[in-house]
Parts: structure tokens; C-alpha cells; sequence
């Protein structure tokens, strides 16, 4: 008996029609083909059986997709530092222990530009890390 989470999950996929696609290395999303799903042999045939041995990685995601990364961009990147600077930024107010004057709010404003300076660039190098990790497991799959 699915959930009732389950149950508006499945509906709500009857509804809307997705269309799955990838982005190939000039940047235009491509539609991904979908596999006819296989018809079950028979019941208590020796094809529909199958051992702990023959279930591996492959078989624990048949049913979900995969999240598809975007390629590495700066833009991105410079928009997902202006999101985490406030949060740099009482991190170090509240780390500080010292009272709020001024003199503490600028050493906490330098601070969250040097964390900031620091994690730009990190978080551009990671970007690139995961897109080429995918980029061989898509060539790899293919």
C-alpha cells in the first residue's frame, strides 16, 4: 500500500507531462531517449528471479533519474556567494564573542571578505570537479 505522499507523487506525475533532457558540450538540452520498460516473464519463470549477486548498483536506481549537473559558470557561482555572505557574516558576529561596536563590525566585515575571496573560487573548482565526474560517467555509460 503506497503512502499517501506516494500516492500524490504518482498523480502528480500523470498530470504534468516532463520532458528529460541534457545539455551537450555547446550548451542546447537535448531530450534523452526513455527505454521501453521490459515486460515481466512469466510468474515463477527463471528470467523474472533474480540473485543477491546480480543486484548492484545498477539495479538500486532503476526507478529514479539522475540529477543532471549544469556546467561550471561564475555567474552562478558569484550569485551563490552573495547568498552565503550574510550567513559568513553573522557566523563570524557570533564567533567573535566580542560586543557589537563598530570596530568588531568591520573586523567582521573583513573577515567575510577574505571567506568570501576564499570561497568563490572553491566553490567554482567543485563545480567543475562534479561536471567532469558526470561528463565521464555519461561517456562511460554510453
Amino acid at each position: 500500500m503506497a503512502t499517501q505522499k506516494q500516492r500524490r507523487r504518482r498523480a502528480k506525475e500523470k498530470r504534468h507531462d516532463y520532458d528529460l533532457v541534457y545539455i551537450d558540450e555547446d550548451g542546447v538540452a537535448q531530450p534523452v531517449e526513455r527505454e521501453e520498460p521490459r515486460k515481466p516473464t512469466g510468474k515463477g519463470s527463471k528470467g523474472s528471479r533474480t540473485t543477491s549477486s546480480t543486484k548492484g548498483k545498477s539495479g538500486s536506481t532503476v526507478g529514479r533519474q539522475r540529477k543532471v549537473a549544469q556546467p561550471p559558470s561564475w555567474p552562478k557561482v558569484f550569485k551563490r556567494g552573495a547568498i552565503f555572505a550574510p550567513v559568513f557574516f553573522a557566523t563570524v558576529i557570533l564567533l567573535s564573542g566580542k560586543g557589537w561596536t563598530v570596530e568588531s563590525a568591520r573586523s567582521a566585515i573583513l573577515q567575510t571578505v577574505l571567506l568570501i575571496a576564499v570561497f568563490i573560487p572553491f566553490s567554482y573548482f567543485m563545480d567543475r570537479v562534479v561536471w567532469r565526474q558526470q561528463q565521464k560517467r555519461l561517456g562511460r555509460d554510453a
